[in-house]
């Protein structure tokens, strides 16, 4: 069945997640969608290797629904072949510095001389307007600087998410936007230029935090796993593993009270509210962690559904791949790859949608597997196309 973005084509000049991944949801939505990278492969595609050949974990999840050209065009040949490529194009996704941009001819006004109504998705670190506007970065940067860092972890020990969310969300926002771009289009024929930056979506993330402190300046530090305004919200240690229990509001509070046989906790002062229970939550912790101790994990959370106090297991990534309600939800698609000795198991399209589903209809390209192909369509004949691989155009 078509994708709703069936007919839509995106030029992906993007490197690791923040922008290769923008590409990859409007994919999953149907777009056609071209990864350009260089003629030697993009350092994104070797990340966290897993196939034979060196193919990295990262590539396999952002490269799916992607057709993969190998170009250098910052020759003259391939200078030209951006130029055809864009003038087919309705989005050109580039996570790259502004400079890298003009010089590849990727900036905006080059892109609308070629094409008036294209639509160029930027992403960047720490977005436009500031003095750090041209610096390089990563997720665990942005992380950093949006205070992040400082309320995770232990006090004397910023820590920082091992999973680039920053990264991914940056990536789902400037695809979200690029949506929007294009139902502007359609009503009033103009492009226009979008910018995702991690800092951003960072704040983004963080903003409950710095609202609090611009009103209350009330200096938190990190609490570990130990939630700051409700509780017991932590992790606790079982006989046999570890779960996750998060209580938040009175209801859930009183139910709690009842599943450790703490019915006088409802009586105590500091724990009237959830702030309350926040603030003094390191004594709820010590009350759950006490009545874990004594039993299995499957125990605890057994009685924990049955009291309807919100948990779950802490998993490691294989309990995670085998749980079973992950795997009826289908979420994990086995993707073949030529270098893999199984196939992936590469989450699919993450929200389920009635009459236009996204999903996985191809897997990831090796390095220049449609070159051919694409130069084809752009007009180019087979000795065109040798001419150009001699000389590494492509």
């Amino acid at each position: 069945m078509p994708g709703v973005l069936d007919g839509i084509r995106v030029l992906d000049f993007g490197r690791y997640i923040a922008g290769p991944f923008c590409a990859t949801l409007l994919g999953d939505l149907g777009a056609d969608v071209i990864r350009v990278e260089r003629v030697d492969g993009g350092e994104d595609r070797w990340l966290t290797p897993v196939a034979n050949d060196g193919t990295g974990a990262t590539f396999l999840q952002v490269g799916r629904n992607k057709r993969s050209l190998t170009l250098n065009p910052l020759k003259p040949e391939g200078a030209e072949i951006v130029r055809r490529l864009v003038a087919t194009a309705d989005i050109v996704v580039a996570n790259l510095p502004p400079q890298t941009l003009v010089t590849m001819g990727l900036d905006y006004e080059t892109l609308k001389s070629i094409k008036s109504d294209i639509i160029l998705t930027t992403a960047n670190a720490f977005g436009s307007g500031g003095p750090m506007s041209n610096k390089i970065g990563f997720d665990g940067l942005a992380q950093s600087m949006s205070g992040a860092l400082h309320v995770t972890g232990a006090p004397d020990a910023p820590m920082r998410a091992n999973v680039p969310f920053v990264d991914f969300g940056t990536a789902s926002l400037s695809a979200f936007a690029t949506m929007a771009a294009l139902r502007h289009r359609d009503l009033t024929g103009e492009g226009q230029v979008i910018e995702g930056a991690l800092l951003k979506t960072a704040m983004t993330v963080s903003n409950a935090h710095l609202m609090e402190q611009d009103q209350l300046q009330l200096n938190r530090v990190a609490s570990g796993n130990r939630a700051q305004t409700a509780g017991p919200s932590d992790v606790f240690q079982t006989s046999d593993g570890w779960i996750m229990c998060m209580v938040i509001g009175s209801y859930q509070f009183e139910r709690f009270t009842e599943l450790v046989g703490r019915p006088d906790l409802l009586n105590d002062d500091r724990f009237k509210d959830d702030l309350s229970r926040g603030d003094n939550g390191e004594a709820l912790s010590e009350v759950m962690a006490q009545w874990c101790s004594t039993r299995t994990t499957t125990e605890v959370l057994a009685a924990m559904e049955a009291s309807k106090v919100p948990g779950g297991p802490v998993y490691t990534p294989q309990q995670a791949l085998d749980d079973e309600h992950i795997n009826a939800t289908n979420i994990l698609a086995d993707v073949d790859y030529p270098t893999l000795d199984k196939p992936a198991r590469i989450v699919d399209f993450p929200v389920s949608m009635s009459a236009t589903p996204g999903g996985i209809h191809r897997r990831p390209a090796e390095l220049g597997e449609h070159t051919d192909e694409i130069l084809a369509e752009l007009g180019y004949d087979s000795a065109a196309i040798g001419a150009l691989r001699q000389q590494r155009i492509i």
